[in-house]
């Protein structure tokens, strides 16, 4: 009897066992790093959620990276507890080795014993190491230099790699024009970007639709509201949206990101449209503001600002205040190809994140941030550290150009190697850095500045030529920059009390937008020599 309970008793045990197993084994299979409540993040909800996880993670969190192929999280954790905390947020948790203390203590280890020009550090989420990037010219005793120093750090907490190129900053050389067409012509190549005027077939004429005589720079230019020299004119699209002035898209009243800027025998890029107590500047890169004191939007064109501060090397980046405190700049980013696209915050950037960098000498690329936190020596003494690593490319003039993310802010251009034609790597100083230590703010002017005083009459030709002049509103309102939304950006012109019938009534161009609008004249297909007269 005692035999067959003991007998019952087992086989009772068994059959538990098995039913404690079957449950359990699904779990036993789950990813521990691939919950089912994963979620989504923009880069920007990705940021937020990120800056609360390290709060909460304090010394055992080791960074953070945007897997943006499938908009996922990845928070990497020095232990399973806190994995599990990470995951409850809908983030990736990755447990690694190296916290963010012992790789931050790393790089600062480079810095004091792999001084060593044409090198590069950053700290790299993705491998948990901190990854050295050694150009061409690290050869011989400083590549023996760069090797002893991270053969000491272990193999667990750096990578070494080579880079093609060599790096250097990206400023360049005086020249006549904007290089690679970044610049080329505003309205679409309409007439000679070197001229700025040309009576282009197509654009001069009937310039944003208008239906005047160009020649005489009266007619009802871009849109053919009112009489130009009775200073009624809604030049250069001023009725309505008109030649694309407003924020909407169209292209920018005045210099926006990635303008070409010149500054004694350098040329450079504007970074970002910023106000600083209420006054207008722009921020650009460091080096190119301890190039020249002053900057112009034209080579040997009047000054537009003058440098307020500029710290490199340590740092990337210059605060450039305009002249004319009355400007409102607009807080945009050019994207060549004849329309902009408004900035409206700064961002933080983050390894994974997918950005755009608009430079005066090659224009938009686009690209992702690879590494924060970098280190770059240019040589000669210029090391520049906490810059954004990435593969976006660039070339000589590009400096100071601005990088950004949708209608983020993100960097000003520093420096790197390669071109747009080999690829290669480019490093940027953070903006949220820059706007902290000068106090400015994104934006300019108060909000929507595309356009300006466009119904008053305003400047045709980028704020130099009154459309009341007569003589140059043709040439430049309505050929040269149509529709490159400067109307309203300089002088009212004469009329600019009485707006004219034209303001009420904008004229039989507003509805025949004429040959022009069908046939961009031979200037479209060449913007003229100046377009790509490359620099460096």
């Amino acid at each position: 009897m005692n035999k067959r309970l003991r007998t019952g008793a087992i086989a009772t045990a068994g059959v538990a066992a098995v039913a404690a197993a079957a449950i359990l084994l699904p779990n036993a299979n789950a990813s521990t790093d691939q919950p089912a409540a994963l979620k989504t993040f923009s880069a920007h909800s990705a940021t937020q959620m990120a800056t609360s996880l390290k709060a909460d993670l304090e010394d055992n969190g080791a960074g953070w990276y945007l897997d943006s192929s499938k908009g996922h999280l990845v928070m990497n954790v020095l232990s399973e507890d806190d994995a599990e905390n990470v995951r409850a947020k809908g983030a990736v948790a990755k447990v690694v080795h190296n916290s963010m203390t012992a790789l931050k203590s790393g790089t600062r280890s480079l810095r004091e014993s792999a001084a060593v020009p044409g090198t590069a550090w950053s700290i790299d989420p993705k491998t948990n190491k901190i990854v050295v990037t050694a150009d061409r010219t690290v050869t011989g005793a400083k590549m023996a230099t760069l090797t002893k120093a991270t053969d000491g750090m272990g193999t667990g907490m750096v990578t070494v790699k080579r880079s093609q190129g060599e790096f250097k900053r990206f400023d360049g050389g005086d020249a006549g024009s904007a290089a690679g067409g970044a610049a080329g012509s505003a309205a679409g190549g309409a007439g000679d970007a070197a001229g700025g005027a040309g009576d282009a077939a197509g654009g001069a004429g009937d310039a944003a639709g208008g239906a005047g005589d160009a020649a005489g720079g009266a007619g009802d230019a871009a849109g053919g509201a009112g009489d130009a020299a009775g200073g009624a004119g809604d030049a250069a699209g001023g009725a309505g949206d008109g030649g694309g002035g407003a924020g909407d898209g169209g292209q920018a009243a005045g210099p926006v990101g990635g303008s070409a800027i010149f500054g004694g025998n350098a040329r450079c890029s504007l970074g970002f449209n910023v106000t600083v107590k209420g006054a207008p500047a722009f921020l650009t890169a460091g080096h190119c503001g301890n190039d020249s004191k002053t900057w112009s939007a034209d080579q040997g064109g009047q000054p537009i600002g003058t440098v307020a501060d500029s710290q490199f090397p340590k740092t990337d980046f210059a605060l450039v205040s305009y002249d004319d405190t009355a400007a409102q700049p607009q807080s945009a980013v050019d994207l060549g190809n004849g329309s902009t696209q408004e900035i409206t915050k700064a961002a933080e950037a983050a390894v994974g994140m997918k950005v755009q960098r608009s430079g005066s000498t090659t224009g938009l690329h686009d690209g992702t941030v690879t590494g924060l936190d970098a280190t770059v020596n240019y040589g000669n003494g210029d090391i520049v550290n906490g810059l954004i690593q990435t593969d976006v490319c660039a070339e000589p003039g590009d400096s100071g150009g601005a990088m950004f993310s949708d209608d983020s802010a993100v960097g000003l251009t520093s420096g790197g190697s390669g071109d747009c034609t080999a690829g290669g790597e480019t490093f940027f100083q953070p903006v949220t850095d820059a706007l902290k230590a000068t106090g400015a703010e994104i934006g300019a002017g108060g909000g929507d500045n595309g356009g300006g005083n466009a119904a008053g009459g305003g400047n045709a030709a980028g704020g130099s030529d009154n459309a009341a002049g007569g003589g140059n509103g043709a040439g430049n309102g309505g050929a040269g920059n149509a529709g490159a939304g400067n109307a309203g950006a300089g002088n009212a012109g004469a009329g600019a009390g009485d707006p004219g019938a034209g303001a009420e009534d904008p004229g039989t161009g507003a509805q025949d937008p004429g040959a022009g609008a069908e046939d961009p004249g031979a200037g479209a297909q060449d913007p003229g020599a100046a377009g790509g007269d490359a620099l460096n």
